[in-house]
């Protein structure tokens, strides 16, 4: 079972919640340092990451961002970071 990311105008969404505007290069980068640096937690469902990011709609908008660029996978509604990503992780270290 596959899900699609909601079609929502984000920047209506940031005016309307009142929250600090992120880029989305920024939020990609949370997401994915989160999925790489927390070792506890081999897969991450979308729910997690919508919890720990605190909004829905950039939380998906990030995995669907980073599946697309080759950075995670996704099974389900589970996501891990690709080889690539922790090879290239590595390699900025």
């Amino acid at each position: 079972m596959s899900t699609t990311a909601p079609t929502i105008d984000q920047h209506d969404l940031r005016e309307r919640s009142g929250r600090p505007r992120f880029s989305e290069e920024q939020q990609d980068s949370a997401v994915l340092d989160m999925l790489i640096y927390d070792s506890s937690c081999p897969l991450w469902s979308t729910e997690e990451i919508v919890r720990m990011l605190g909004d829905r709609v950039n939380a998906i908008d990030s995995v669907n961002r980073l599946a697309a660029a080759g950075l995670v996978h996704r099974i389900g509604e589970f996501v891990f970071p690709t080889l690539a990503a922790r090879r290239a992780d590595e390699l900025e270290q």
